[in-house]
């Protein structure tokens, strides 16, 4: 018998059961029908952020990021790509750090782009710096 996950909606916050094995089969949110593990980065604000972190089972990745920042740019289209190759079992989400300023100073972001990997809704590991796709996978299954 596959275990039972919560894995959080990024579009409408929805809490959805889903079966273990049925990750990789493109599971929709029971509330507002969108896709609970697209393979792309969520795009989250401070108080999304915080309901995702905290009520997803599945590892989640953020990106905090700003978009006047040259390394956080040139690292996106990187972490696009490590979404798609750790999906479906890690989830990733950006947050842009000057729009949600709390959410950079709750996990005490000091510079961008940060990377802060959460399991359960606790801080896990945390690497700051523009990575190529290779590193930021690679740091997360070690993570793991």
């Amino acid at each position: 018998m596959s275990a039972t996950l919560h894995v959080t909606c990024p579009a409408c916050a929805g809490v959805n059961r889903v079966l273990a094995d049925r990750l990789g089969g493109g599971p929709v949110c029971g509330r507002c029908r969108a896709e609970l593990l697209p393979g792309r980065p969520a795009e989250l604000d401070g108080p999304g952020l915080e309901r995702f972190i905290a009520r997803n089972d599945l590892p989640v990745v953020v990106d905090f990021w700003s978009p006047g920042c040259g390394p956080c740019r040139m690292m996106a289209p990187q972490f696009d790509q490590a979404a798609r190759e750790l999906a479906p079992g890690v989830l990733l989400a950006r947050c842009d750090v000057s729009a949600a300023q709390d959410a950079a100073a709750r996990h005490a972001v000091r510079g961008v782009p940060t990377l802060i990997l959460f399991r359960r809704g606790r801080e896990a590991a945390r690497i700051s710096g523009a990575l190529p796709v290779g590193d930021i996978t690679a740091w997360v299954r070690a993570a793991l």
